[in-house]
C-alpha cells in the first residue's frame, strides 16, 4: 500500500494520475532544494513529472538538472508516496505518485533552466521547516540517518 500525504481528494473532482521523480540530494550533510518562486513560492525536493516513454530515473536526472543546474550520481530508490494536489503552474488537479531517490549532487553545470526556480542548500533541520510537501518532509524524516 502506498501512503498518502496531504489533503483528501475533493468529491467529484477528477485527479488524473501524474507520476513523478524526486530527489533527496545530499552533499556534505546538506540537502539541495529548489525554490519555485511562481505561481506560488515554495521550497521543494528537486524533481517533477515523468514524461511518456521516460523512466523514473531518467526523469530524475532531467528534472534535477532543469531545476538546479546540477548533475547527480549514485541514485538509490527509497520509495513512493502519493498526494492529491492542484498543480497551480499547470492549472489542473492531479493524483501525484511521487517516486523518491537519494542521490549525490556531483557538478553544477549551469543555473536552473526551469523558469522561476533557484537552487538552495539547507541543513536537514532547515529543510524540514522549508519543504511545503508533507510527503517530502516525511521521506526526509524517515531517511534522515542517510543525510
Amino acid at each position: 500500500m502506498i501512503r498518502r500525504y496531504g489533503h483528501s481528494p475533493r468529491r467529484g473532482q477528477p485527479y488524473p494520475l501524474r507520476p513523478g521523480a524526486y530527489g533527496l540530494l545530499v552533499r556534505e550533510g546538506r540537502l539541495l532544494l529548489t525554490r519555485q518562486a511562481a505561481p506560488e513560492p515554495e521550497y521543494q525536493l528537486p524533481g517533477g513529472g515523468i514524461d511518456a516513454g521516460e523512466t523514473g530515473l531518467r526523469a530524475l536526472h532531467r528534472e534535477v538538472f532543469e531545476e538546479t543546474g546540477w548533475t547527480i550520481g549514485n541514485p538509490r530508490w527509497l520509495g513512493t508516496y502519493r498526494r492529491f494536489a492542484f498543480m497551480a503552474d499547470y492549472g489542473r488537479y492531479a493524483e501525484k505518485l511521487c517516486h523518491v531517490w537519494i542521490a549525490r549532487p556531483i557538478l553544477r553545470l549551469s543555473p536552473p533552466s526551469e523558469p522561476h526556480h533557484s537552487a538552495h542548500w539547507a541543513s536537514p533541520l532547515a529543510a524540514m521547516n522549508l519543504l511545503a510537501d508533507p510527503g517530502a518532509r516525511a521521506f526526509l524524516a524517515r531517511f534522515r540517518h542517510l543525510v
